[in-house]
């Protein structure tokens, strides 16, 4: 007998305080690394737009930025797409550095906060710690950039930007005359413009400008100006890789102009309803009415999963087209990439499509302090990874995080 639709709440509701109990018992039993330092006594406070990034204040803030900070949401619609519980996953084990550790050692010694394996459309491992849980979303950071190219995508095919060959200020008129806004839209989704921008996360770099204009962090300034300031040019347009969040701002602002829509608005309507997402989504949004392209996108775990199984599948969601397929290969491919940007040639043991990181055999998107949705199409394999590391940027912390992906890839493939 089928349930109708107050018996399948009951059921959904029935379901999350079974999971959230054993959440609880789990967080009982296990000390994740640093709780203390990381706020655990406190319950995991919220910072303040200043402290954010602060240790005692990440884990609420990295799970809160949309209440933190001014946002907009991106509204869930229509039937959720339902990822069903599969069976749990075999042992799995990896080597780092010599040392051959079973699945479980990765949460005793790394900051993650949730991690969920999503294979075939089944839930293999779904895994929160610092007292998370499903309901919380989290900060993409930089996975935005990840989700702001499907919308140039989806605009593209649409006809409201004609050609990935115009420059940005066709669009966006309050970047002409700037560097940025001589650039085209297939340089920008590339990271290619060759227009010097620093992003070393030091607090004193460009994005921390951007960051701070943005949000009144600091007096002064505005974002269109952090943009386009004058900027000389340190490569030929299209032949080098060099990350910037610029870059994706700039398409931000190629967006609102093209289609006269804020890019929360067309997520609601061009990827999270037609995805079937489960919870709203939120963009974080600057002073000037736009949103923060480059790194303020917020989302469940679960909802992450369900835009990585999308992209796996090619863009579609039960035969329907959402995300056009050939941008999607483009974006996403490492054969379809120019040179400078295949695997291997940004750096090493990686390419870079239109605001993807390629891996062999899939494709990434990534954020700041640990946040990733790893996609291996080939597998029908999503696996949702956020975390608290210490530093933006820790080599030590990404290279055990990628070894163990590796392994989960692995391992899934010997079934």
């Amino acid at each position: 007998m089928g349930l109708n639709e107050t018996g399948w709440q009951n059921a959904r509701r029935g379901r999350a305080t079974i999971m959230a109990l054993l959440a609880a018992a789990t967080t009982l039993a296990h000390a994740a690394p640093d709780e203390s330092f990381l706020g655990a006594d406190a319950g995991y406070p919220r910072g303040t737009p200043q402290q954010v990034t602060e240790e005692r204040y990440k884990v609420g803030s990295f799970s809160a930025l949309a209440e933190i900070l001014p946002s907009r949401p991106s509204l869930r619609g229509g039937p959720v797409w339902v990822l069903e519980e599969g069976k749990p996953l075999p042992p799995v084990s990896y080597n780092f550095r010599g040392t051959t550790l079973p699945l479980d050692a990765y949460f005793d010694r790394r900051r993650v906060t949730s991690l969920l394996v999503l294979h075939k459309g089944q839930i293999r491992l779904e895994r929160y710690q610092y007292g998370r849980n499903a309901d919380h979303r989290f900060a993409s950071f930089s996975m935005a950039k990840s989700v702001t190219a499907l919308l140039v995508g989806i605009a593209l095919e649409r006809g409201l930007i004609k050609s990935v060959d115009d420059k940005a200020e066709v669009y966006a008129p309050e970047l002409a005359g700037s560097a940025y806004g001589d650039s085209t839209i297939a340089h920008l989704l590339q990271m290619a413009s060759g227009v010097r921008w620093n992003e070393d996360y030091s607090g004193r770099d460009d994005v921390s400008d951007l960051w701070g204009a943005l949000f009144r962090v600091h007096a002064g300034g505005n974002p269109t100006q952090v943009l386009t300031r004058r900027r000389p040019m340190d490569a030929e347009p299209g032949t080098r890789f060099k990350y910037g969040t610029g870059e994706t701002q700039v398409l931000c602002h190629v967006l609102k102009g093209a289609t006269k829509r804020n890019a929360a608005d067309l997520t609601t309507e061009w990827l999270w309803q037609p995805l079937g997402a489960q919870a709203d989504a939120a963009w974080l949004v600057g002073w000037q009415d736009i949103e923060y392209c480059g790194g303020g996108f917020n989302a469940t775990t679960r909802d992450y999963a369900r835009l990585g199984r999308l992209l796996a599948l090619g863009g579609r969601r039960d035969g329907q087209q959402i995300v056009p397929e050939a941008f999607l290969q483009r974006a996403t491919d490492h054969t379809r990439q120019p040179p400078g940007f295949r695997l291997n040639e940004p750096g090493p043991r990686f390419g870079y499509g239109w605001q993807y990181w390629l891996v062999q055999d899939g494709f990434l998107m990534q954020g700041v302090y640990g946040q990733m949705v790893a996609v291996f199409p080939a597998q029908d394999l999503v696996v949702v990874h956020t975390a608290v590391w210490p530093r933006s940027s820790d080599p030590d912390a990404r290279a055990e995080r990628d070894t163990m992906v590796r392994a989960l890839v692995t391992t899934l493939a010997q079934e």
